[in-house]
């Protein structure tokens, strides 16, 4: 009688949730779900409906890129369109802008064109794979039991953004004209964080 020997395997992980309110840089990716409405720019098979609701929606994965948390997986689903009305549809384009913001490092409250573009995607391919900062919440799964979703991407805006996203996707200041500094000195700007991020 031969035997598997168990006694060199690795100790189980532990598979806590990640606690509410943690900010984790994740990568998103769209698990297709073969609906399309060109009408809508719905293309490429990303989203998916559910047959029972006629909501669409995409369906997302989030995997945690760094630190305590590195290669966790999160669900969550953005909403693109429900039969009950456009709510569920605004809740998830904010959270496809806010998603852009944070990838692209560009503040909330900038209108330049730069920052207008950014906003912009040709299509869900654009944000299959897309890097942000999220926040992890809590919800209750098809059996009652927690589970950790993403459901709020953390922007520039938010005072551990630069430090929990890397220096390399801080923002940078949309305007290149000289401040009052540099006008007044003949010197060169001076460069460094934006009044809004002090």
């Amino acid at each position: 009688m031969s035997y598997f020997d168990f006694n060199d395997a690795n100790e189980q992980s532990s598979f806590d949730l990640i606690p509410k309110g943690t900010l984790v840089r994740v990568r998103m990716t769209i698990r297709p779900g073969g609906f399309d409405d060109a009408s809508q720019g719905w293309t490429g098979g990303y989203a998916t409906r559910n047959d029972n609701t006629g909501s669409v929606y995409l369906n997302c994965e989030f995997v945690v890129m760094e630190g305590e948390y590195a290669r966790r997986k999160m669900w969550s689903l953005i909403g693109l369109h429900s039969p009950k009305g456009p709510e569920w549809a605004n809740m998830g384009r904010a959270f496809v802008k806010a998603i852009l913001n944070s990838a692209r490092g560009v503040h909330p409250g900038d209108a330049s064109p730069q920052a207008q573009n950014a906003r912009r995607i040709a299509g869900f391919a654009d944000l299959d794979g897309i890097e942000f900062l999220g926040k992890v919440d809590w919800e209750k799964d098809q059996n009652g039991q927690d589970k950790a979703v993403i459901k709020q991407a953390i922007q520039p805006d938010h005072k551990d953004y630069a430090a929990l996203m890397g220096a390399a996707r801080a923002p940078v200041p949309s305007t290149t004209t000289p401040n009052a500094y540099a006008q007044a000195t003949g010197r060169a700007p001076v460069t460094g964080r934006p009044s809004w991020a002090q």
